[in-house]
């Protein structure tokens, strides 16, 4: 190999590579990023100058003579004839004048103590791969009171804007997207995902029902290639949702779909090998295996390439772990600091904050044996008074005032601006996206433009804008598919 690549520089004065290339680059996009390995002499490097000009990086890799020999000692290469020991290669004149190829080089790094991925993460720092890590590629959906705010409407509606969308959480929480002839919910997938073709992640802190999981993949017909699963994700067993069933479900009116004793096993079963409290990730699951990916690979990449982002949340952050009134709230962290985290997204990457309210927040309702209550409200109402409010049949609001997860029947109460103020200050939303309009007044299901909304319902909106210190941008009339006032600048 050695004695071939000096008969062609000698041959074609060291051009022989740059032909090469430009044949290869016509099977390439013009954005596409070329490594050549390797350049051996000064004029490879000068013929490729003189083709791409300021494109062209020279970078010089170095490592000491015992590093190089150690490395040389442990190289596999079928198939390819050439010296049998470091030594011997560095008689090679070209060869021992390598070294030399580090003044006149863009870039050097010194190999020692690297491994391959340190040495390709310091090589595209150089080349400024990363100035793309700025960039504010991601915008967040999330709920504002106690969950069922309408976040799968408002993130469907967004998802055709987006390239990657992004859930977290898991299957206690249903997002409902309008479809005819019947609504769909989801309980694992983004709400995006059947009216668009974005690549769908599950990061590394959700938490799955394999069976859930599966019967949606298949009803919405997901290739293995728009599937990214982070091998993290934690599984739900059948003990989880039986232990549930039999004390958060009557304690605090759970949702007990095994979220948080799965949760609470991924934290005590570290290191255990046997018995009740073996824990399984998505990577132990076979069925799994093909969807399997690295969360953190997969945004890289697409942060690389300019992908816009959308990270759906669930619940609300009147539920949160840390932030809801214990012990009636969710077994995580609702707020966007949690979502990020179960994700492995940056605060630095956000873009736009969206924060969902409805008009009038719910709860889960109370425990269905015991009656022990699902937890505080400000001002509990009822679907009647809402009824007679609005105009609204009051039959309708019992239909659809049923939990997506449980179909319990919801508890209902009027709208808390303290928890709106307080939701606002652990978020900091750029928007608010108000759902349930027609709640204030049956009249704005007709509405297609703001000042279409009633007089009410405008103040109600500009009053929220005020103690939010934050837009409006969204506003739900209905649950259709064009329901929505968009007042959006972006």
């Amino acid at each position: 190999m050695q004695d071939y690549g000096d008969f062609l520089d000698r041959r074609t004065r060291g051009a022989w590579i740059r032909d090469a290339l430009t044949r290869s680059l016509t099977k390439l996009p013009e954005s596409a990023n070329v490594v050549i390995d390797a350049v051996r002499i000064p004029e490879q490097i000068e013929r490729l100058r003189e083709a791409y000009g300021p494109r062209v990086f020279h970078i010089h890799l170095e490592a000491p003579l015992t590093v190089l020999t150690k490395r040389f000692k442990q190289r596999d290469r079928p198939g390819f004839q050439e010296s049998s020991t470091y030594s011997d290669v560095m008689r090679n004149e070209t060869e021992a004048n390598v070294v030399k190829l580090r003044e006149i080089a863009d870039i050097v790094i010194d190999t020692n103590r690297c491994t391959t991925d340190d040495v390709v993460v310091r090589a595209a720092a150089h080349l400024g791969l990363y100035d793309r890590e700025y960039l504010r590629l991601v915008d967040v959906v999330i709920g504002g009171q106690y969950g069922s705010e309408g976040k799968g409407h408002i993130a469907s509606y967004l998802a055709r804007e987006y390239d990657v969308l992004v859930r977290v959480g898991g299957p206690n929480a249903g997002h409902k997207v309008f479809e005819e002839p019947s609504p769909y919910t989801f309980h694992h997938l983004p709400s995006g995902t059947r009216c668009t073709e974005a690549r769908l992640i599950i990061g590394p802190g959700a938490v799955v029902n394999i069976e859930g999981l599966l019967n949606e993949i298949n009803d919405c017909q997901i290739d293995v290639r728009r599937l990214s699963i982070d091998p993290q994700v934690m599984v739900i067993e059948k003990r989880d949702v039986r232990n549930e069933e039999r004390t958060l479900e009557m304690d605090i009116g759970s949702t007990a779909q095994g979220v948080g004793y799965a949760t609470s096993r991924r934290i005590i079963g570290r290191g255990r090998k046997r018995g009740g409290n073996v824990v399984r990730l998505a990577k132990d699951i076979k069925i799994l295996r093909p969807f399997l990916s690295e969360s953190y690979e997969q945004f890289e990449r697409a942060f690389a390439q300019g992908k816009k982002i959308l990270l759906e949340g669930t619940q609300g952050t009147g539920l949160s772990l840390y932030h809801g009134r214990y012990p009636h709230v969710t077994s995580r962290d609702t707020t966007v600091s949690g979502c990020l985290a179960e994700a492995g997204i940056s605060p630095g990457r956000i873009r736009k904050i969206v924060m969902v309210c409805r008009t009038y927040p719910i709860r889960v309702g109370n425990a269905p044996t015991t009656g022990q209550t699902s937890g505080f409200m400000s001002q509990p109402t009822s679907k009647a008074e809402i009824a007679r409010r609005a105009s609204i049949p009051v039959r309708e609001l019992y239909q659809r005032e049923r939990g997506s997860t449980t179909h319990r029947p919801r508890r209902v109460a009027e709208f808390d601006w303290a928890l709106l103020r307080k939701a606002a200050a652990l978020n900091s939303p750029t928007d608010l996206a108000l759902t349930f309009t027609d709640y204030v007044d049956i009249r704005n299901r007709e509405a297609r433009r703001f000042e279409q909304l009633t007089d009410d319902t405008i103040r109600f909106v500009e009053e929220i804008e005020r103690v939010v210190d934050a837009s409006v941008s969204l506003i739900s009339t209905r649950f259709h598919s064009r329901s929505i006032i968009d007042r959006r600048r972006w």
